[in-house]
């Protein structure tokens, strides 16, 4: 008799147990596209439209906040949904990064979606390009230096137009950097630096395109190892 109570009790508790809340993944975009040109927004004023931004169904997911950042500015209007899909209105003829954090109320985690970017359509028949994206190092790490005493510098270039000419890549141990240390081609991402130890540089790229138009990546900072 004992041995059935025990084993009731024990069943009883399994049944009585509850699965650990899990956190939310990770968001997919949809729309608007990567490095892509909006032409879908509806027309509010003259230099604002309301453009509708899509993402995949997340798992464990309660809520979405969609995060929207005017490149120019660098100012951030956020929205937070049940849904998959929001509607801000933002400026007309500028390029914007955008991203969608996930939530789950039961856990104190968040997901990140990938940072994806975009031109909101204006009058303009040309393009800026996209302000390139800083790959490595990213702000504020330390770099060991290889055995030739060099770090790689990597960054990547979008434009809707598509026709990036070249890039200016600045260097320096103050900031803003002021030496250009390299005019890579379109085709380039990516160069190698002579970089001194125990020293904080600071580093930003401009991109240029065949109309003109250029955009600026913004200062990183890295240590030297």
């Amino acid at each position: 008799m004992r041995v059935v109570i025990v084993v009731f009790i024990s069943l009883l508790f399994t049944a009585c147990k509850k699965d650990s809340p899990k956190p939310p993944s990770a968001a997919v975009l949809t729309f608007p596209l990567q490095n892509s040109l909006c032409i879908t927004g509806v027309s509010i004023t003259p230099s604002t439209s309301r453009v509708e931004f899509k993402w995949q169904t997340a798992d464990n997911t309660n809520t979405y906040e969609l995060r929207v950042t005017n490149l120019l500015t660098d100012i951030t209007q956020t929205v937070s949904t049940q849904s998959t899909s929001a509607e801000l209105t933002i400026e007309k003829g500028t390029p914007f990064s955008w991203l969608v954090i996930t939530r789950n109320t039961e856990v104190q985690e968040t997901a990140s979606s990938t940072t994806w970017q975009f031109f909101n359509a204006g009058s303009q028949i040309t393009h800026a390009p996209f302000p390139a994206q800083i790959i490595a190092p990213l702000s504020g790490a330390s770099v060991v230096r290889d055995i030739n005493g060099e770090i790689i510098l990597e960054w990547s270039g979008a434009d809707v137009d598509n026709d990036i000419v070249g890039y200016e890549i600045f260097l320096d141990t103050v900031s803003p950097p002021q030496v250009l240390a390299a005019s890579p081609a379109a085709s380039v991402s990516s160069i190698k630096i002579n970089a001194t130890a125990n020293t904080i540089y600071y580093w930003k790229v401009i991109t240029k395109d065949a109309e003109g138009n250029s955009s600026d990546s913004g200062i990183y900072s890295f240590r030297a190892l």
